[in-house]
């Protein structure tokens, strides 16, 4: 089906991304080679153990890891690794699971870490097994948190890579690293949304989990990389809570074929298209009384930009979040990227847009500011109002 009409058949809003890679949006646009490659192995049978062996070299050579495999998502990949840390290959152990037949199984996480990416890092180690160990405070983490963590019950550590977390006052990876090996507890790292396929695991970590489906497009999945021990007790979860993460033989080529896709790329080529939709949102937004618009970094140092939308709502006459809410409800609803939007700003993606979507942001943000401009009244919805809502249609799912 073309695009506008498999949106028209299936009685789907044709959306217009500018959230980013977010997993509640289809996460990214999927590369031709990759549907190419999951259409030309879905008519045919493979033995899955084969097939991941050979995904596993791509994974290898692409990532520096001795070994790798593709599951799920990367929430399926912490579960995975957390559990291959307490279970080792003991196959009735990993039958066992969630239930554990060793007091070794606490896993050490900063609790700036514990963040939600849709669901808890917290519940994926639970899931497995695991039990949580919180250390320091949301902002504040030493060395002495962690060596103080560290006992005989210890089974892995767990480092989290995210625009979620917080990003200051906690330990970085490489000292992060070196407290754990000193003790030879192995780091795993949760680097879903990360573009860097390599400098983790130069940083010290023992496992890395990345997303296929993100900034790879390739199909939903996640990738777990790293010692080829402990990526083969990450992968003997199959035989157990990992039965139900599994991927099928398209997912597993269709992620072959968005890393060697990876590996051609033009990034500079996809960075300078990017830097022309900031640049045209930028020049829209500059005139409207009460708007600053700011090009700014990524947070954890991806190689690319967003713009960050400052609201003032006196001089707007609507609040950033109003202003977030009537572009998703408008033709064609534009989807933002809101998580910090109570601090007055939003942001715009640019790295998910099809051709000419640009200029449709451009213009639907100018009309929703000037609309909002002759409104007598500041449009200001209550935040708890708009929190209730989203949850509310949540709970009444699939009415």
């Amino acid at each position: 089906m073309a695009e506008t009409n498999l949106h028209q058949t299936l009685g789907l809003r044709n959306i217009i991304n500018v959230s980013g890679t977010m997993t509640g949006l289809g996460a990214s646009i999927a590369l031709p080679e990759v549907a190419q490659a999951m259409a030309e192995i879905l008519p045919q049978f493979v033995e899955i153990n084969d097939l991941q062996r050979k995904a596993g070299k791509v994974i290898a050579r692409l990532t520096g890891a001795e070994a790798g495999f593709v599951t799920a998502s990367c929430s399926a990949g912490i579960s995975m690794a957390v559990a291959g840390a307490i279970t080792g290959d003991d196959l009735s152990a990993i039958e066992l699971l969630p239930e554990t037949k060793t007091a070794k199984r606490e896993i050490i996480v900063q609790m700036g870490h514990v963040v939600s990416y849709g669901a808890p890092v917290d519940q994926a180690i639970r899931i497995a097994g695991g039990k949580p160990v919180l250390i320091g405070q949301a902002t504040t983490c030493y060395d002495f948190h962690l060596e103080g963590a560290i006992n005989e019950n210890t089974a892995a550590a767990i480092y989290v890579v995210s625009h979620h977390v917080v990003h200051y006052g906690l330990l970085e990876l490489k000292r992060f690293a070196e407290i754990c090996h000193a003790r030879n507890i192995p780091v795993i790292v949760d680097a879903a949304s990360e573009y860097d396929l390599k400098g983790f695991l130069e940083a010290g970590a023992d496992l890395v989990i990345y997303s296929g489906h993100k900034f790879l497009s390739g199909p939903t999945s996640g990738i777990v990389a790293g010692s080829k021990q402990l990526v083969r007790h990450a992968y003997l979860q199959n035989c157990g809570i990992g039965r139900g993460m599994k991927v099928g033989k398209e997912s597993v080529y269709g992620v072959m074929a968005a890393l060697e896709a990876w590996e051609k790329r033009d990034h500079a080529a996809v960075r300078a298209r990017e830097k022309t939709f900031l640049d045209l949102w930028q020049a829209t937004l500059q005139d409207f009384a009460g708007v600053n618009p700011v090009i700014e970094a990524d947070p954890t140092h991806n190689p690319l930009d967003r713009l960050r939308v400052n609201i003032n709502p006196q001089e707007t006459h609507i609040t950033a979040w109003d202003l977030v809410d009537a572009l998703a409800r408008g033709t064609p609803p534009i989807i933002a990227r809101d998580h910090e939007v109570e601090h007055h700003y939003f942001y715009l993606d640019p790295c998910n847009l099809h051709d000419g979507q640009e200029t449709i942001v451009a213009r639907r943000l100018s009309e929703e500011l000037t609309k909002a401009r002759s409104s007598n009244e500041i449009i200001a919805t209550p935040l708890a109002d708009r929190t209730k809502k989203r949850f509310d249609n949540l709970r009444r799912w699939p009415d």
